[in-house]
């Protein structure tokens, strides 16, 4: 009896016996697959025979690292990164945009400073110009020129143009006369060259320095002292003036000077003491015999000879004319062409 032979599968592989037995047992199966779409849960026999989903070339889980948990985590740190990167990025842009606000605000300052200094330069210049062109004096500045200048005439003036070499007077049958300086004192305090009565009043009405100097007739007959107090205005000279003793035995302290005609003039040599005033100016005089007669020597019915006196009058009259005269005021602020 000849052996059944084993059929074979078109691929060259014998078929394994009983094939016919599970293809009738899983003839059910493959019915239920074929009806249901899929095998009922928990039967395990229709499970085999179903084919396998194809392989696709995403790794799986051992190939990844046999677990999901990496995965999460490497997503994760991913995210982070992402998150910090974004955070750098918007406080770089806040910071961009705080610099340009300042930036703005810096500026809107400088532009404000250089607005407020270019618009003070530019008053400044426009006053500075109207203070400096020429234009007419007012009536005020006019005063005060004229007062400055005769103020200043003390000290801005040579001692020779104060106290001049000649000086001219009216003698006897109104000829005239010459007075002739001898010398010039030097510059002193107010009261140590007036009398004590005289230099307390000067003094305290600002009285600031006296300047003397003595002259002679053109005989050497009479000697004259001159004495000029210079006060701080015409004000304090007025007052000092209003206050004075009407006593003509005080006033200026006589100078004399040695091997001159006025050596022996003393202040018991005076025979009479006068004053006037000019500006901020009192213009003292006293006069006396060169030959040291004193004034007690001569009686008071004797006449003194009448050219003493004039003579120191019209003297100090001619500094006091000298020191206190208007000056030629211009007509603009800077001279007459206005």
């Amino acid at each position: 009896m000849s052996k059944p032979r084993r059929s074979e599968e078109p691929d060259g592989r014998p078929e394994a016996a009983g094939s016919g037995a599970r293809e009738a047992r899983a003839g059910p199966a493959r019915r239920r697959v074929t009806e249901g779409g899929l095998p009922r849960a928990g039967r395990a026999a229709g499970l085999g025979s179903l084919p396998r989903p194809p392989r696709t070339s995403r790794p799986d889980a051992a190939e990844a690292g046999g677990v999901r948990g990496p995965r999460v985590r490497a997503w994760s740190a991913a995210g982070r990164r992402a998150e910090l990167a974004a955070a750098e990025a918007a406080a770089e842009r806040a910071a961009l945009d705080r610099g340009v606000r300042y930036r703005s605000v810096f500026l809107v300052l400088v532009g404000t400073i250089l607005t407020v200094a270019a618009v003070t330069v530019l008053l400044g210049t426009i006053g500075l110009l109207r203070e400096t062109r020429s234009r007419p004096l007012t009536v005020a500045e006019r005063a005060d020129y004229v007062r400055a200048d005769i103020a200043r005439r003390w000290h801005a003036w040579p001692a020779d143009v104060v106290f001049p070499d000649e000086l001219e007077y009216l003698g006897l049958e109104r000829t005239q006369q010459y007075a002739r300086r001898v010398g010039i004192a030097p510059e002193s305090p107010c009261t140590a060259g007036l009398d004590a009565s005289v230099g307390q009043v000067v003094g305290e009405h600002d009285c600031r320095t006296l300047l003397r100097a003595t002259y002679v007739d053109q005989t050497s007959t009479f000697a004259i002292t001159v004495g000029v107090a210079v006060f701080a205005s015409e004000e304090d000279r007025v007052r000092a003036a209003a206050e004075l003793p009407a006593d003509d035995r005080v006033g200026v302290r006589p100078v004399a000077f040695p091997r001159t005609a006025t050596e022996l003039f003393g202040a018991a040599q005076r025979q009479r003491n006068g004053w006037v005033g000019a500006g901020p100016y009192l213009v003292f005089s006293t006069a006396g015999y060169s030959d040291g007669r004193s004034r007690d020597a001569v009686p008071p019915e004797e006449i003194l000879h009448s050219e003493l006196w004039p003579a120191a009058q019209s003297v100090a009259g001619r500094i006091a004319r000298s020191l206190g005269e208007p000056p030629t005021v211009p007509r603009c602020t800077q001279g007459n062409v206005c």
